[in-house]
């Protein structure tokens, strides 16, 4: 096992100017900043800054409501941040999308003949669902506990 240097900081394997200019060019990265609501490069700069320095810990800030409205800043109920999570988790966020949707994939049943095929009637068997079951998992989500633990 190698031990770090007190000084040393565990950072990256090549130069900073060559990753910085990857990721300015990435539309992922692009994607993200647009999503936490940052310019392109101060995101970048700030991505850099965590991996140059990997024992770097992120900040995080814990204010009152109270503080927040004083700044401008919109406050969330328990129940918006639940709901935002459980369309994050189905993927209905804005800027999500459908990655499927973009292939511009149809599956037809004239470009399938002759080929073999999984599921050769064309029927997709869907298990039954327990709405019950359905609907005390999305409350567990948005309460945010995991369930009975055992």
């Amino acid at each position: 096992m190698t031990q770090q240097s007190p000084g040393k900081k565990r950072g990256l394997s090549r130069p900073v100017e060559v990753v910085r200019a990857e990721l300015l060019k990435d539309p992922e990265t692009k994607r993200i900043a647009d999503a936490v609501g940052m310019k392109l490069e101060d995101y970048v700069e700030l991505v850099l800054e965590y991996a140059q320095d990997k024992d770097k810990e992120p900040m995080l800030n814990v204010v009152s409501d109270e503080e927040l409205k004083a700044n401008g800043f919109p406050v969330h109920t328990v129940e918006e941040v639940g709901e935002f999570l459980v369309a994050g988790a189905k993927g209905e966020l804005p800027g999500q999308g459908n990655p499927f949707a973009k292939s511009e994939f149809e599956a037809s049943k004239g470009d399938a003949a002759g080929k073999p095929s999984l599921n050769p009637t064309g029927d997709t068997a869907k298990a039954p669902q327990d709405e019950a079951k359905r609907q005390e998992l999305l409350e567990q989500m948005k309460k945010g506990g995991g369930g009975p633990r055992g």
